[in-house]
């Protein structure tokens, strides 16, 4: 990627995260950090002394030229902290010196014959064991040990320096989903965060192209394997399969799950250091044109905005606006209770309005805060039938824990879509009131590997008290390569 101006660009680096200040002086003070082509800088793997004599030449040279055109600039002190580290790795600089000038003369002809000299090829594999019991009703309790997994390869490319083009295969073994199956627990409350319905076959999962219109603005393209949350940010800390949370429903709000998507586009537009915009519109089955539809004759098809603030270097807040139509009254988001997902069975063609907000706060150097909320109102376009939809969840992480850099030891706590209030509804509201419960430990064996045990506890499935509480316990292994 060209030269990285500012901190936002890393798509991996938060306000929250230790280091934030010292990557934001690096970066606007001296523009001496760079990230990956991916837009991440991958602040959680190790380096070797000669990658830190890398970066420690560039800012070097970076200074070497303000002290040429305004030396004013420079502190005493930043002169005296690189002339120390200048002594320590002088033997390494060296080192690199040569290898810059062997590299420069390979590096022509193989970008000649590279379709992007730019291209990365990256993957994870997921791999859980997996148990469940209760849930007898809703479903018929069948909570067989299940060995479980995802498998995912991509490559990611840039042509210009300022885009980002990025081709994802996905497979796993689950084909008809899993805990959430009748013959299971039956609900979608026990649908697992890393379960992908793709029954062992190999499928295009992600296509998406990126690319810079201003050096603070992003416009993404995803025809394949689009949601809001390609553009719009989670502003969760467990919105990742392999290293966050073990549900679908804990890793982030249910809002950006709206219409369960497949195509789609946004913008991401960072108005200051402390504001960021973002919005995005997307479509199901958007190349059939049902009469009805939404947008370009789409049956499924959502509009979102948000506005990220960020009042204090610990903390980052979001308020979101939904805007979506579905043909059949469907929310769609596949976290919470049938009857909040359906509309109460409206099988209508509906309007969706929806509103949420979310919060992460770092209030300790190893404990982060986080929450979210959202209201969903669907009104019938042909009749006066209406449903409201609300979510929450609480979340405390707390980070290298045991003096373990990397490890994380999460609590989740939260109240799954329920369908709280309805007009001329079919199946009507929901009854009763269930709570998610979730913990997990993220222990961080290397770079590439983590193991990640945790239980989730729901009571009341389908917020009906009637139903038997579910448990579900998990050990998941991440491999990234």
């Amino acid at each position: 990627m060209s030269q990285t101006t500012s901190v936002s660009q890393l798509l991996d680096v938060q306000p929250t995260d230790w280091a934030f200040q010292a990557l934001q002086s690096l970066i606007e003070r001296y523009r001496c950090i760079q990230g990956y082509p991916d837009g991440t800088f991958r602040g959680d793997r190790a380096i070797t002394r000669y990658e830190f004599a890398a970066g420690l030449n560039t800012c070097l040279e970076r200074i070497n030229e303000q002290i040429t055109s305004a030396g004013d600039l420079i502190s005493r002190d930043d002169l005296t902290a690189l002339e120390q580290l200048q002594r320590e790795f002088a033997a390494e600089l060296a080192t690199l010196q040569g290898r810059v000038e062997n590299l420069e003369m390979r590096s022509a002809q193989l970008e000649s014959q590279q379709f992007s000299p730019t291209a990365v090829l990256g993957g994870e594999a997921i791999f859980a064991l997996t148990g469940g019991t209760g849930g007898d009703p809703p479903g018929e309790g069948d909570n067989n040990l299940v060995f479980s997994y995802l498998a995912r390869v991509g490559v990611v490319a840039s042509f210009t320096g300022r885009d980002r083009l990025r081709l994802e295969l996905s497979s796993g073994n689950f084909s008809d989903r899993g805990f959430a199956s009748p013959e299971s627990f039956n609900t979608d409350m026990a649908l697992l965060s890393y379960q992908g319905g793709f029954g062992d076959r190999v499928v295009l999962d992600k296509l998406e192209y990126r690319f810079a219109v201003t050096d603070r603005a992003v416009v993404t393209l995803r025809p394949v394997g689009f949601s809001l949350s390609s553009v719009l940010t989670a502003n969760s800390g467990y919105f990742d399969a392999g290293r966050g949370a073990l549900s679908r429903f804990a890793e982030a709000s249910p809002i950006l799950k709206i219409g369960s998507l497949d195509a789609g586009a946004g913008v991401d537009w960072l108005l200051s250091d402390r504001v960021r915009l973002q919005a995005a519109y997307g479509t199901r089955n958007s190349s059939s044109l049902i009469e009805g539809g939404g947008i370009a004759g789409a049956d499924h098809s959502a509009a979102g905005i948000q506005l990220l603030l960020k009042p204090t270097n610990n903390a980052i807040a979001g308020l979101t606006y939904v805007n979506a139509y579905a043909k059949d009254g469907r929310l769609d988001t596949f976290t919470g209770s049938f009857l909040a997902d359906t509309g109460g069975f409206m099988d209508e063609p509906a309007q969706i309005n929806a509103i949420g907000g979310s919060l992460q706060w770092r209030f300790h150097p190893n404990l982060t805060f986080g929450t979210w909320g959202a209201w969903m109102f669907t009104n019938s376009t042909v009749s006066d039938a209406s449903a409201t939809t609300t979510t929450y969840l609480f979340s405390l992480g707390y980070s290298d824990p045991f003096g373990r850099p990397g490890d994380l030891l999460a609590l989740l706590v939260g109240q799954p879509p329920k369908l709280v209030d309805g007009t001329n509804l079919f199946l009507g509201e929901d009854p009763d009131t269930s709570i998610h419960f979730e913990t997990f430990y993220r222990w961080r064996v290397s770079d590439r590997i983590s193991i990640t045990p945790g239980i989730m506890f729901i009571t009341n499935p389908e917020h009906n008290a009637n139903k038997e509480d579910i448990f579900i316990g998990t050990i998941r292994t991440t491999f990234r390569f």
